[in-house]
């Protein structure tokens, strides 16, 4: 009898579980499919405002599949990456903190999508060594609630998690504000010192393979991004 009340409190526990989860997912790649929609209507929006001088800054829209996105914009890529499984808040997070997650441990499992930020050269010349940068990164709970993670410019403050909604609303001023910030963080040379010497073969390879990294912040620790991430 006593093992028959173990294996029903594990399959009520898995039950329980599992449905989470699900309920999780579900909103997040909601979330994820209407991030597509918005993307490809400020890409429209973008052909009408500019009317025939559009190709003279591309903003471009390409669906790479269930779980990525890919924005093209001038000389920038945004990247968002929607991950399929479902993950906890770590105890020692601030959202946990919140009287909204004490009242119901449930509302701290969350899906992502993660925002990253490349150069489109990097894609257009297939090199591979370039960097990216993770600018932001968005949880999503069962309940449609969401905080994000990320720059200043992008992220927000946790103790909103109990009231704010991940609709098309919110959706859309992400967006924006993650192209806002992209078009600000702009690309900045390497310091000379760390750039001065190259051998032959490390030239020849970079030509032929146009393996030279580069990133926005190659070479630098900026205090300010520090500060502001």
């Amino acid at each position: 009898m006593e093992e028959q009340d173990r294996s029903g409190a594990l399959f009520s526990k898995l039950l329980e579980k599992g449905s989470l989860k699900q309920q999780v997912y579900r909103q997040t790649h909601q979330a994820f499919t209407s991030l597509k929609k918005e993307v490809q209507k400020l890409t429209e929006a973008w052909e009408e405002h500019s009317g025939g001088e559009a190709g003279l800054v591309a903003v471009e829209y390409a669906d790479r599949g269930e779980f990525e996105l890919e924005l093209k914009f001038a000389g920038d890529v945004l990247l968002f990456v929607m991950h399929t499984n479902v993950f906890e808040i770590p105890r020692e997070h601030p959202v946990m903190r919140t009287s909204y997650i004490r009242e119901d441990k449930s509302r701290s499992y969350c899906g992502i999508i993660h925002i990253y930020n490349f150069l489109a050269d990097s894609f257009k010349y297939n090199r591979m060594n370039d960097a990216g940068y993770l600018i932001g990164r968005i949880f999503v709970n069962r309940d449609q609630h969401y905080f994000i993670e990320g720059k200043r410019e992008v992220g927000m403050l946790y103790q909103h998690f109990p009231t704010a909604i991940l609709n098309q609303e919110a959706i859309r001023d992400l967006l924006i504000s993650a192209m806002e910030y992209t078009i600000d963080f702009d690309l900045l040379t390497p310091p000379f010192d760390h750039v001065k010497e190259v051998s032959l073969r490390e030239m020849r390879t970079a030509l032929d393979n146009m393996q030279l990294r580069t990133a926005k912040r190659m070479g630098f620790r900026f205090q300010a991004d520090k500060d502001n991430g």
